[in-house]
């Protein structure tokens, strides 16, 4: 029988993660994402380099034989907690996480690894983002040894340097960004966009199996997603409690009405629940112990509660909730754009279910 698994956080993940939560303070402002969210180039170069080049957080889940850092989901799990905490739009998430885990998957990706592990070099799984581990994907076309095909849903492909695409052959095939074409979809999250990817007789390296490479690659993806919801709902939780200490009304501040002690205390139970069910996914990819379980529930759950949080940091801020100069929209389109990110929380409760043997009707 396996030992009860520790979910609190240790000494050195709060060391990372009060070193991540001062490197995002000075890189990823609330008043330079919003300039970003405006601008063509979400993407935050300067944020990027100084986790990878500057921390070597990019290779957390590389092992240190590929010039990674060998640690754990565990410890990628805090750093995705405040990556989601200031919605920062940087590719760590698709890159650092589900683009590694699809060649750890490979037999022949080290090589890729090692580039990955430094941030120098982002990859991005040509998976639509929406598509959970045992989802139904599309694949592209092998015709005399070319790619052909297309690819929509693909999150950070406009700043890949790599992608790897899943073939109708049954290979997962290492592409370089110079050789397909990338255009932009209309995306809710701006912090995250999405794009359409066209192979037109691109040239691929096969780096190994696509089926495992690819649901490996989905399930670590969505069992972290969780902790970026986390802190997403953290976030929400945290900004509106501080909000309504400060505003006040027939002279009282609005945070002593009862109704809204009422709101704010059910939310807070939601997000100490959804602490829970994140750091056992994480827990559970770092040991490999129930992890089909851990990560469909830490999924069904997740969603409702990062949108609910979001949805009432708008409220409660009142008007200036809701205008384009206060942060809080970008984090309700974050966490309404994770709701449905490697699959919906319906999807993983009826995968939750199947794996227990009480499938939904």
């Amino acid at each position: 029988m396996s030992a009860q698994p520790d979910l609190l956080y240790s000494e050195e993940e709060e060391a990372l993660r009060a070193a991540v939560r001062d490197l995002l303070a000075d890189h990823c402002d609330a008043a330079g994402v919003l300039a970003r969210a405006e601008s063509d180039t979400p993407h935050d170069p300067e944020a990027w380099k100084a986790l990878t080049d500057g921390m070597g957080l990019a290779g957390l889940l590389v092992p240190e034989d590929l010039g990674g850092q060998g640690a754990t989901h565990r410890e990628a799990a805090v750093v995705l907690e405040e990556l989601g905490r200031a919605v920062a739009p940087v590719p760590y998430l698709t890159s650092a996480v589900v683009a590694t885990e699809a060649l750890l998957a490979c037999a022949d990706g080290g090589d890729l690894l090692t580039e990955l592990a430094t941030g120098r070099r982002i990859g991005a799984l040509a998976v639509g983002l929406h598509l959970g581990p045992g989802g139904d994907r599309k694949t592209v076309r092998v015709e005399d040894g070319a790619l052909r095909g297309e690819l929509t849903g693909i999150a950070d492909a406009a700043v890949a340097d790599v992608l790897l695409v899943p073939a109708d052959d049954g290979g997962l095939y290492a592409v370089d960004a110079d050789a397909v074409t990338v255009t932009p979809q209309v995306s809710l999250d701006l912090t995250r966009p999405l794009a359409t990817v066209t192979l037109d007789g691109a040239p691929g390296r096969r780096v190994g199996d696509a089926e495992p490479a690819v649901r490996r690659a989905l399930r670590a993806g969505a069992g972290l997603l969780a902790a970026e919801q986390l802190g997403v709902a953290e976030w929400a939780l945290t900004e509106t409690v501080r909000y309504l200490k400060d505003r006040k009304q027939f002279n009282r501040p609005v945070g002593g009405f009862q109704a809204l002690k009422h709101r704010l205390a059910r939310l807070w139970l939601e997000v100490v629940n959804l602490r829970a069910a994140a750091r056992n996914a994480a827990d559970a990819l770092a040991t490999g112990e129930d992890t089909d379980v851990a990560v469909a529930v830490a999924q069904a759950y997740a969603a409702p509660v990062a949108v609910h949080a979001a949805e009432e940091a708008v409220q409660l801020h009142g008007g200036i909730g809701m205008t384009w100069e206060h942060p809080a929209h970008l984090y309700l389109k974050r966490a309404k754009a994770d709701s449905i990110a490697y699959g919906t929380a319906g999807a993983h409760r009826a995968a939750v279910g199947e794996l227990v043997g009480l499938p939904t009707p």
